[in-house]
């Protein structure tokens, strides 16, 4: 072999260890940073070093709009709710359960069923009669898990004398939940709409308290309380609704001011005018 080639293959192999020896190192200093970051029994996510592309932690980053603070009231929201949920546990009916469960009932044990459900209906009236109406809310449930399914009528009767003891106890949306059951079972079950367009009114739902009352005027032309609602309630969700667009235009009009204030300008720049026709609002700039 000449001397050329000999010195061409030294260089080829020259360069190849040196690539190899690069690739060690830079393995090496791989290697090295993982052990960095081995972690310890009681570490903590504070106890690693930033890198320079880490996010920053919620309490580094600055509040932008800091007359939008967090709700206090958030927290007691969730545990109201978590009440609520609780109680309304305590009185579900698991009708997937029931149905299974009748599976093999013969119509002879079905109809004891049913009267035994019965016998406790009229437990519950006479406990709603004393004013015991938690006791009457319990043998109505007792009546409901009891009853089988295809006495629908009776079971609608179960559920709308239910709602009436949960109104007692102010317990309106679960008295709705209750009509709405009833009226599922019986749709032309007047009671049950009047209670449920209470219970609707009661926890300020206008729109559906209406809606119910009308429908009881279909079954019921000359039903006094529905005629009266519906003179009484439409004048009562307009008010409504005419406050909560003031307190959004309120609340769009200090998010407007935030964000416009970079700029020296603010919401006063921008008149809104009201349609007298479509009752629509256009914006006009002035300086």
């Amino acid at each position: 072999m000449s001397k050329r080639l000999q010195s061409t293959d030294q260089a080829k192999n020259d360069e190849i260890i040196d690539d190899l020896t690069k690739n060690l190192e830079t393995s090496l200093k791989t290697e090295e940073s993982v052990d960095e970051f081995v972690i310890s029994p009681g570490t903590s996510a504070e106890d690693f070093p930033k890198a320079a592309g880490d996010a920053p932690q919620t309490k580094d980053i600055p509040r932008i709009y800091p007359d939008l603070a967090e709700d206090d009231g958030i927290e007691k929201d969730f545990e109201e709710k978590d009440s609520e949920t609780k109680e309304d546990s305590d009185t579900d009916i698991d009708e997937v359960s029931l149905k299974d469960a009748e599976v093999d009932l013969t119509d002879d044990q079905k109809e004891e069923r049913r009267i035994i459900a019965e016998e406790l209906k009229k437990a519950g009236n006479d406990a709603f009669k004393d004013g015991d109406f938690e006791r009457s809310i319990e043998k109505y449930t007792e009546g409901l898990r009891t009853c089988p399914l295809q006495f629908s009528q009776q079971r609608s009767i179960l559920y709308c004398n239910r709602s009436a003891s949960k109104m007692k106890l102010k317990k309106y949306k679960q008295a709705i939940k209750d009509c709405t059951k009833a009226i599922e079972l019986d749709e032309n079950y007047v009671k049950a709409y009047i209670r449920r367009a209470q219970s609707y009114e009661a926890t300020e739902k206008l729109d559906e308290s209406l809606a119910d009352y009308k429908k009881i005027l279909e079954f019921d032309p000359s039903h006094r309380e529905a005629k009266l609602a519906t003179i009484r309630l439409p004048p009562l969700i307009e008010e409504k609704n005419e406050k909560l667009k003031t307190e959004m235009l309120s609340k769009l009009k200090d998010l407007g001011n935030i964000i416009l204030k970079p700029f020296g300008l603010s919401t006063e720049n921008f008149q809104m005018e009201q349609d007298p026709v479509s009752k629509g609002y256009k914006i006009n700039f002035k300086q």
